[in-house]
């Protein structure tokens, strides 16, 4: 089972890119980040003619997630629990079965910039529901893929210029912190454990400024984290960096992991 990430920025403008994407890496699962649509705005229909079951968690302009599936979408869930006023369209879970059932969480983490200020707050507050959600899924105690945009540059190495990123809030020390206070609940990094020694990247977004691109000046912020038992059952993952140099691309890149499921 092929489980993928990908921050599409905007799908009604990418569509082309993603539909182009999917056919070329045949996941069995991706979850979208920053749709930027309602739930009627995302291309269901299509989607739905090339074999896809479909769904959608929806925002007017801003955020929103998506999941696609070639499997059945059962037990779906929509919004990260703990605040009832959070309005923002930044989780979707579902659980899928091929040889075994595999439980997928995909997130679009706040950026929460500008740092410090509310942005930031709001970030934090996430990420702490966050890692309380995190925490129940792994005592699901079945393989678990909590995967998407999680706006956090984990170390230097995830950044081609980490002087750069000092005051940002993806890079923060609070901000670092409490992603760590994730994944030390048991979480694996799928991408990092292929190269534990990696002392620079791999990246997973480039601005569309200042020939990021073309310099090669990314940051890792797209992320795939394993509970203990989705890593025993890891064949392989990777990062589809040449999605970048499409035809009007998004600034993510789609990042994948396989299992034996």
């Amino acid at each position: 089972m092929k489980i993928a990430s990908f921050n599409i920025n905007g799908v009604r403008a990418r569509t082309h890119a993603l539909d182009a994407w999917l056919e070329d890496a045949q996941p069995d699962v991706a979850v979208l980040q920053e749709i930027k649509t309602q739930d009627e705005g995302f291309p269901t229909a299509f989607y739905e003619d090339k074999g896809w079951h479909v769904a959608v968690h929806g925002q007017k302009g801003f955020n929103g997630v998506a999941m696609l599936s070639r499997l059945p979408i059962e037990d779906l869930s929509l919004g990260l629990p703990g605040d009832d006023t959070d309005e923002q369209a930044r989780l979707i879970e579902a659980t899928v079965v091929g040889k075994t059932a595999v439980h997928v969480c995909g997130i679009y983490l706040p950026n929460g910039n500008p740092a410090p200020g509310p942005k930031y707050d709001y970030k934090l507050a996430w990420m702490e529901r966050l890692r309380l959600h995190a925490a129940a899924m792994l005592a699901y105690e079945v393989p678990t893929v909590l995967l998407g945009d999680f706006n956090v540059i984990p170390e230097p190495r995830d950044a081609a210029k980490p002087e750069n990123w000092v005051d940002d809030a993806l890079f923060l020390p609070q901000t670092r912190a409490a992603f760590r206070r994730i994944v030390n609940q048991g979480w694996t990094d799928a991408i990092r454990i292929r190269d534990p020694h990696a002392t620079r990247g791999p990246f997973t977004f480039w601005d569309y400024q200042r020939l990021s691109w073309e310099r090669d000046n990314g940051i890792r912020i797209d992320h795939l984290l394993l509970s203990a038992h989705a890593a025993d059952l890891m064949v392989d993952a990777g990062i589809d960096r040449a999605v970048r140099g499409g035809e009007k691309p998004s600034d993510h890149v789609p990042v994948w992991v396989e299992l034996d499921a």
